[in-house]
């Protein structure tokens, strides 16, 4: 299933800097670069101490100064907005390093101990072509992983097509190398969609989750209820999920309370690798849901997987306050299986 979100949604008025999950950034570049706009974008490529911003993180400048995304939290964005012009007039990118022990850095603003080094790529075939800009827009509405490198002394593409195992990006400064890595962002797929939900789902879409929204009922699945990047799905779970792959960075909450729909969705994700699984309800309602999921042939292993109540007991009483104690909760155990992922994964010599 390719990302919903599109490119009407992505626009704005002229000079004005654009919201956008940071997994869409590229994908917003291409719709600008369709559009015929010129543009550069400026990558994090290495960070020391308090940088607030992580190695990968984008910003996109527009020849019109319409931005969006950042590479820190705002002390260098006009250096690098003025870089970014620079680059698109010029076709040239180019290597920016901001440190408290550089004048530029006071300049700029980054005096509070950290260290950043930025690349600015113009989209040019000099730089960063628009071809593979677009080829990188599509992988990410398939929720594929991204990965190439790029020459940090000549500013341009290295390798459009690697092929690696690592998930996070990376500066291999002996080889002048930096090496994007964008893995899919995480997915919360909410079976219900029902008061709780119209929080949750909104949160989760600001924390950075692709939210999903499953609910066969028409009154309750209605678009007027959610913001225009909730994917809203007015289908059965078990329907849904015959047509979509769950992989290990995809969680799922149910808050319908409707054993029904509820666990329609737990009979058809039991056995794959969820990094999150939970139910709303009481604990004795979970005691019914797993003796009825038992009798359906499910496993003692795989409903151990669920967690119930959902959310963390911060005695939560408001629609908006139990969206919060799931959404810790999720978060909580999104971070503990990226750690376990990074350790696995982390590239040598970082």
């Amino acid at each position: 299933m390719q990302d919903k979100t599109t490119k009407a949604e992505m626009r704005t008025e002229q000079g004005q800097s654009i919201r956008v999950q940071d997994h869409r950034l590229l994908c917003l570049a291409a719709d600008w670069a369709e559009y015929s706009h010129q543009l550069a974008i400026a990558f994090v490529i290495h960070t020391w101490g308090s940088s607030p911003r992580q190695i990968g993180s984008v910003m996109i400048i527009r020849h019109d100064m319409e931005i969006a995304g950042s590479v820190s939290g705002g002390c260098i964005e006009g250096a690098v907005i003025e870089a970014g012009l620079e680059a698109i007039q010029s076709g040239e990118g180019q290597r920016l390093d901001f440190g408290v022990a550089d004048e530029t850095a006071w300049e700029v603003g980054l005096s509070c101990g950290g260290q950043i080094s930025v690349l600015v790529l113009p989209v040019a075939e000099t730089g960063l072509p628009v071809a593979l800009l677009q080829e990188v827009a599509n992988m990410i509405g398939y929720r594929r992983k991204v990965a190439f490198s790029i020459d940090v002394n000549a500013a341009s593409i290295e390798d459009s097509a690697m092929n690696v195992q690592q998930v996070q990006s990376w500066l291999d400064e002996e080889r002048g190398l930096f090496y994007f890595i964008q893995v899919p962002p995480p997915r919360l797929i909410i079976i219900g969609a029902v008061h709780i939900t119209q929080h949750l789902s909104s949160m989760a879409n600001q924390a950075g989750f692709q939210v999903v929204v499953i609910d066969p009922r028409s009154v309750f699945a209605s678009q007027q209820r959610f913001s225009p990047d909730i994917d809203l799905q007015l289908v059965w779970p078990s329907d849904y999920f015959a047509d979509h792959h769950v992989d290990s960075s995809t969680a799922l909450v149910t808050l319908t309370h409707d054993p029904k729909i509820d666990d329609d969705a737990l009979r058809s994700i039991l056995d794959e690798p969820l990094f999150y699984l939970s139910c709303l309800g009481s604990r004795r309602t979970q005691e019914k849901r797993l003796d009825r999921l038992r009798k359906a042939g499910a496993t003692d292993r795989a409903l151990a997987k669920i967690k119930g109540p959902a959310g963390l007991p911060i005695g939560a009483k408001t629609p908006a306050e139990i969206a919060v104690s799931v959404l810790a909760e999720l978060i909580a155990a999104w971070r503990e299986s990226a750690n376990r992922s990074d350790k696995i994964q982390q590239p040598a010599g970082t």
